[in-house]
């Protein structure tokens, strides 16, 4: 499974970088794969381990606010690996033009 999410303090200002990356350094120790962007932090992983994960990164923003706000999207689909890159991947053959059944380059 892919989860995106987000996590925001609320109460202590407009910089919140510092309580925000405490959330993303839990996720870059957990091991799982990751990326963050400018919105959302993405983890994969199986249901167990990423919800754990999630659920880390938003004790590590509590602690630093006593309120905060999550956004989180998921994707859940048994079989799939590495669907962060496979994802991405896969749009990249098709803003390229190549377009072949199956979703493979050349064919």
């Amino acid at each position: 499974m892919i989860v995106a999410f987000s996590v925001t303090p609320l109460g202590i200002g407009e910089d919140v970088g510092e309580a925000v990356a405490a959330a993303v350094r839990v996720v870059r120790e957990s091991g799982l794969p990751n990326r963050t962007d400018a919105m959302f932090t993405s983890i994969e992983g199986e249901w167990d381990e990423v919800m754990d994960v999630v659920k880390r990164a938003v004790d590590a923003v509590r602690e630093r606010s006593n309120r905060v706000s999550v956004v989180l999207k998921a994707d859940i689909r048994d079989g799939v690996t590495d669907g962060l890159t496979s994802k991405v991947d896969s749009l990249e053959r098709y803003l390229s033009g190549d377009q072949t059944p199956g979703g493979r380059a050349g064919g």
